[in-house]
């Protein structure tokens, strides 16, 4: 029987009290610390009213004092809402009010960031601030220090709800539109961790390191929720750092790490230092998986797994632990899900022919429960009984699902789709690149033109003219850039996610170099 988040952490707590569960840069808590501390939260949130099926709003960095919270609002029958920290102006007065929290916990760095949208904030009441606590701030609402939350009274609380009440609420990234809330159930996280567990092979003894942050599924849901299934720990970096990566993987004694988005090509771009393969680290998963992945796995002697998921619906595609790698797969559905490739009608394609994946559980809450008010959005995500992802993939004739790109990530060009991921498959094997988002920018033609704006290594240029004659012989023709931008950084989420728009936002400029001119 699946629990409640709340109700495994009390498990835990009894049967591995002294174990370290959550590991930071500053603080290391062990199950029964972390249980104390949220039981003691819990009634002090209480005591501030929050009741069962009310949120909590979140806005902290990584922290134990992240986790403590969840977990605390959780043991109340409450949900968690933790925000990105990153959200700014109105993005950040969308997800506040979508959540209808009335209390928010605030890290004292983000106060001012509050501060500018608090009079676009209708629900909120209270606000415990971690670190500094000032009331000149927020005049309209009550300023409380997060350090004397937490109730003296030891006595444990009962655990309230059952596995179908939502848990936590994460909100996507915003990167093609308005952030939406996907509503997560205790049996969506208690249940992804199950399986996560299950199709990766985590042990006990790992030590689960994740460098993204709290508030997206890979730190939350797919290392904390995993670790808290088993007993191990879980190890939670500020954020990743490519210098800093091994450094911090080597202290937390990490065993298993997950990378995403362009990560693994940033790590395997550094300088080969003598001691690559003097690490902890046994795994690696995440996606998408490179060409190069052969030779990362030699060079820091450790195993990488690809996986497919997103935060609407978990993990339905695992590559298989006892099977050779199929280059190119993000891997084969497991059996907890049903899992289609389908066109615009909602018609199934054949095999080899590129349709969106569109999935639906063969278990209970193993998708989110819909978008948190955001009816319309649930209803066009879920028609015809399937959940519609807006991923194109793939498939083969045993089963293998191959990534190809966003729906909203293609550029259509000449009368052709083209994939963008694709078009920065190619450009990432330059010697040169480190990073590259490729984009469709309007064309005097009509439909579009491929741009790309490229990062170049340390210590390297890149050069427009070369980078596209390497890609004249390694991509079709109508793929190949126009325009090439050569950039000092991309715009990024704080899960490492390009935000595309703001390349878009910025389009052809001066400094642009245009194959065409």
């Amino acid at each position: 029987m699946t629990l409640t988040v709340g109700a495994l952490l009390s498990e835990r707590a009894a049967t591995h009290a002294g174990v370290p569960f959550l590991r930071f840069t500053d603080a290391e808590l062990t199950y029964e610390a972390v249980d104390a501390r949220t039981n003691a939260l819990a009634r002090g949130l209480a005591d501030l009213g929050v009741r069962a099926g009310d949120f909590v709003a979140i806005l902290l960095p990584n922290c134990a004092d992240l986790v403590v919270t969840w977990f605390a609002a959780n043991r109340l029958g409450a949900v968690a809402a933790p925000v990105n920290t990153a959200f700014r102006g109105a993005a950040l007065a969308h997800v506040l009010e979508l959540s209808g929290a009335e209390v928010l916990v605030l890290d004292e760095s983000l106060v001012e960031v509050v501060a500018a949208v608090a009079d676009d904030l209708h629900h909120i009441r209270t606000v415990l601030v971690r670190g500094a606590a000032t009331a000149i701030e927020f005049p309209q609402w009550t300023v409380l220090p997060f350090d004397n939350a937490e109730a003296p009274d030891p006595s444990p609380l009962p655990v309230v709800g059952s596995p179908a009440d939502p848990a936590l609420v994460l909100f996507t990234s915003g990167t093609t539109g308005r952030s939406k809330g996907c509503l997560l159930s205790h049996r969506f996280v208690v249940r992804q961790a199950e399986l996560t567990v299950e199709n990766f092979g985590l042990r006990a003894d790992d030590v689960l390191y994740c460098p993204f942050p709290l508030f997206h599924l890979d730190a939350s849901v797919l290392t904390v929720a995993p670790a808290l299934v088993l007993g191990a720990t879980a190890a939670i970096g500020a954020r990743f750092s490519a210098s800093g990566f091994w450094a911090e993987v080597r202290a937390f004694g990490a065993t298993v790490f997950d990378f995403m988005g362009a990560t693994l090509t940033i790590l395997h771009k550094q300088p080969e230092r003598a001691d690559d393969r003097d690490n902890p680290l046994r795994l690696g998963w995440g996606v998408p998986l490179p060409e190069f992945a052969p030779l990362f796995e030699d060079r820091f002697g450790v195993r990488l797994l690809e996986a497919y998921g997103s935060t609407d619906i978990g993990v339905p595609i695992y590559s298989p632990l006892d099977e050779p790698r199929r280059p190119g797969a993000c891997g084969r559905p497991i059996d907890a899900y049903q899992v289609r490739l389908v066109d615009a009608d909602d018609v199934e394609v054949a095999v080899g022919a590129v349709g969106e994946i569109v999935v639906r559980p063969n278990e209970p809450s193993l998708i989110c429960d819909g978008y948190l008010g955001m009816p319309e959005e649930t209803v066009r995500a879920t028609r015809n009984l399937w959940f519609h992802t807006g991923d194109l993939a793939r498939r083969d004739v045993d089963g293998f699902i191959y990534f190809v790109g966003r729906v909203k990530d293609s550029i259509r060009r000449r009368g052709e789709n083209i994939s963008a991921f694709e078009v920065e498959e190619v450009i990432e094997q330059h010697p040169d690149v480190l990073e590259v988002a490729a984009f469709g920018v309007p064309s005097e033609l009509t439909e579009e033109d491929v741009m790309v704006a490229v990062v170049p290594r340390p210590g390297r240029t890149v050069e427009p003219a070369d980078l596209v004659s390497f890609c004249t012989t390694r991509m079709a023709r109508h793929m190949i850039p126009r325009y090439v931008d050569v950039v000092d950084s991309l715009p990024k989420t704080p899960t490492e996610k390009v935000e595309k728009y703001q390349l878009r936002e910025r389009g052809v400029t001066v400094s642009t170099w245009d194959s065409g001119a």
